[in-house]
């Protein structure tokens, strides 16, 4: 194990998770927490009243310990390329994480504490796919802005239009495009699975359009207009809704076949950039750069059922455990939340660290959770593990 890396035994001893020599520095924690707090600056695209916000936020108590510190190592280092996206980091299993490190799809073995690189975007990139479809075409030094990884397959969408689908137990790339002529940023990819039970992938970008692609062979089977860039695409458990959030107040809920608006939903101040929807189906949650957390009941969409807000910044990024029983929000820096959805979101958990994070993922079993921090010196891959004994009071009531 890296001196640099931290365990939870050690944390437990009063070493700090992410290994910052405070007792090196010219400023304590708290102190260094207070500056931050003070001066931190939250890039906003519109102008609205924080006020305003403030009252109509719901009050979270927050002194919980849903999910416990387990590991930070500084053998992979979380990068982020665009300021304004942070889906890029993903995990597979509570062993598995992928994450991108500049230029390097890393992957990081919690179990092993190892790393490997899986593909390197900045060299040449030619699809292996031989059925896949006429859109192919070899691709080289890639900036990658977002990903998304589900069981096998992992997609990532480039600064100039991009797009990269490859299966992980096989070498190479099965798939790689340019989506846009004018270099229109991949702002979000997603892998889901339609109403018919076909998996599809589906990519946002500047262009102001979604594209569905077949993850079979990777043909064009949508393409849909919207009247402002995509930042944000999720689709729901059973496949037909598609929420679509891009550079507006307002987010939308579309037919995933036809891309007919279905609902429009209303509150945000600013452009929102993630969204997730609960296991059940019914609860959507949009994140904004007005430094809220909306949930949105989608049989009821006229207003949202809560706003939850952020201690710093915007919520760029959302997910929820498997069981549902869990969301989790990261702030641009510094803050992930976790609510107890059981507890009508009342109840929360604050991971307080120092970095930007450049994404977060639960283990599809809902036993780790995974925050990529990404920092010139203290860039890490960060573990918390779900704490049993809940389970055991649940058994005994």
């Amino acid at each position: 194990m890296s001196k640099t890396d931290t365990t939870a035994a050690e944390a437990r001893k009063g070493k700090d998770i992410q290994a910052i020599p405070w007792d090196r520095l010219s400023c304590t924690r708290d102190k260094y927490r207070e500056n931050r707090l003070k001066q931190y600056k939250n890039y906003e695209s519109l102008s609205f009243s924080h006020e305003a916000l403030d009252k109509v936020s719901m009050q979270v108590e927050k002194a919980n310990n849903f999910y416990d510190f387990q590991f930070n190592t500084r053998l992979v280092k979380s990068t982020i390329l665009h300021f304004q996206l942070r889906n890029l980091l993903w995990a597979t299993s509570k062993h598995d994480v992928y994450l991108m490190q500049n230029y390097s799809l890393m992957h990081w073995s919690a179990l092993q504490k190892r790393s490997k690189e899986v593909l390197n975007v900045a060299k040449p990139m030619v699809p292996t796919l031989k059925y896949s479809s006429s859109l192919a075409q070899p691709l080289s030094r890639v900036q990658i802005s977002t990903m998304s990884v589900k069981e096998n397959l992992l997609v990532a969408g480039g600064f100039h239009g991009e797009l990269i689908c490859k299966y992980l137990n096989r070498a190479g790339v099965a798939f790689s495009t340019k989506l846009t002529a004018e270099d229109a940023l991949t702002n979000a990819v997603d892998i889901f699975v339609d109403s018919s039970g076909s998996k599809r992938v589906v990519t946002g970008n500047n262009d102001a359009q979604v594209r569905v692609f077949d993850a079979l062979n990777f043909a064009y089977v949508n393409r849909f207009h919207f009247p402002w860039s995509v930042n944000n695409t999720s689709t729901s458990p059973d496949g037909k809704l598609t929420a679509v959030l891009g550079d507006s107040v307002d987010c939308l809920v579309v037919d995933s076949q036809s891309g007919k608006v279905v609902s429009n939903l209303k509150g945000h101040l600013d452009y929102s950039f993630s969204s997730a929807w609960h296991p059940n189906g019914q609860i959507l949650a949009t994140g904004n750069q007005d430094m809220t957390c909306r949930l949105w009941d989608i049989r009821k969409t006229s207003q949202s059922l809560a706003i939850l807000k952020g201690r710093m910044g915007a919520i760029r990024a959302i997910k929820f455990t498997s069981d549902g029983r869990f969301m989790a929000m990261a702030e641009p820096a510094d803050f992930v939340h976790i609510f107890d959805t059981e507890s009508g979101y009342e109840h929360g958990q604050e991971i307080d660290l120092f970095g930007e994070i450049a994404g977060i993922s639960f283990s599809p079993d809902t036993e780790a959770l995974f925050v990529g921090v990404a920092d010139r010196t203290y860039g890490s891959v960060m573990e918390f593990n779900r704490r049993q004994h809940n389970h055991y009071l649940q058994a005994l009531f």
